[in-house]
């Protein structure tokens, strides 16, 4: 098979490198350091070349069990095979049904670190369960929490606070209460519409408050709930409560703050969060249906500390 043949030309050339280059070579004799370096140098080579040799030449993402070949040799994953209906994009052989086996049990040998390890992971997995964990590692890269807009910034939570400020102009607060208001001209018009309001900074941690009308079946509501910008099991350590109110009448909410993993459309569709119907919010608002005039206050705190 083609790989068979890659392995031994890879030994062979391996074999040339080691007898011409001077920086490893100390006389006729390796010196011990020399023989660290080389062991370094070519097991980095022989990573990098399974990597590769593993990437699907069409869609270039890892391939996963079942790994098919053609006649030739050449391999593909079992998505992209379908995509190109069943013939080798390399050379326009059909692909059948021939699984790489070799290349199969090659993987099933491998370990390797997760892909986010230069932002703090330090594990290392089985080839086959490296992509499970990498889909939920807690190193990962966060998406922008920005619900005004689609925005495809990603980055730690220190990166996505400069960014939250700098690049969508987003009010910073420091404390764990908060006090604000809603004005509408119009309060019979209810736009599918988003706002994050502020982040908040408290316990040493970043929370995002967002307020947001849309229409629920044929019902116009507003919505306003927290975000946790942090893993979902740091997030439980929070409580936080809701309240809005006016003219003899409130609302109050109280729950757990939903990570920022989750978008603010997830978190809407759940109905996580401070619901006010129209109604509602005209009878706050004074009931003459000329302005919406809604107060939002609320509190952030520590489960541990409240226990």
């Amino acid at each position: 098979m083609a790989l068979g043949g890659g392995y031994c030309r890879e030994i062979e050339s391996h074999s040339k490198s080691v007898k011409n280059d001077p920086t490893l070579i100390k006389g006729d004799s390796f010196t011990a350091k020399s023989v660290s370096r080389l062991t370094e140098k070519y097991a980095m080579q022989s990573a990098s070349n399974l990597k590769e040799l593993l990437q699907c030449p069409i869609c270039k993402i890892s391939m996963y069990l079942p790994i098919y070949q053609c006649p030739n040799g050449h391999t593909i994953c079992s998505d992209c095979r379908t995509r190109v209906k069943s013939r080798c994009p390399t050379c326009r052989f059909e692909l059948g049904d021939i699984r790489c086996l070799a290349l199969e049990k090659v993987a099933e040998s491998l370990e390797l670190p997760c892909r986010y390890q230069s932002l703090g992971c330090d594990d290392i997995f089985p080839y086959y369960n490296k992509h499970k964990h990498e889909q939920h590692c807690r190193f990962r890269p966060y998406n922008c929490p920005y619900a005004g807009s689609e925005c495809s910034a990603v980055g730690d939570i220190a990166t996505l606070v400069e960014h939250l400020k700098g690049d969508h102009h987003v009010d910073m607060h420091d404390g764990c209460t908060f006090n604000h208001r809603y004005v509408k001209s119009d309060p019979t018009e209810v736009e599918n519409a988003t706002w994050m309001l502020t982040v908040f900074n408290c316990f040493g941690r970043q929370f995002c408050l967002h307020f947001e009308a849309f229409q629920l079946g044929m019902s116009p509501v507003y919505m306003t709930f927290l975000q946790f910008m942090g893993e979902d099991i740091e997030a439980r350590r929070f409580g936080y409560s809701l309240e809005v109110g006016g003219c003899g009448r409130k609302l109050v909410w109280q729950g757990i703050p939903r990570t920022i993993r989750d978008n603010h459309r997830k978190v809407r569709d759940s109905l996580d969060g401070l619901i006010i119907p129209r109604n509602l919010a005209l009878l706050f608002s004074g009931g003459n249906d000329q302005e919406l005039k809604l107060r939002v206050t609320g509190r952030i705190w520590n489960q541990h500390s409240a226990n």
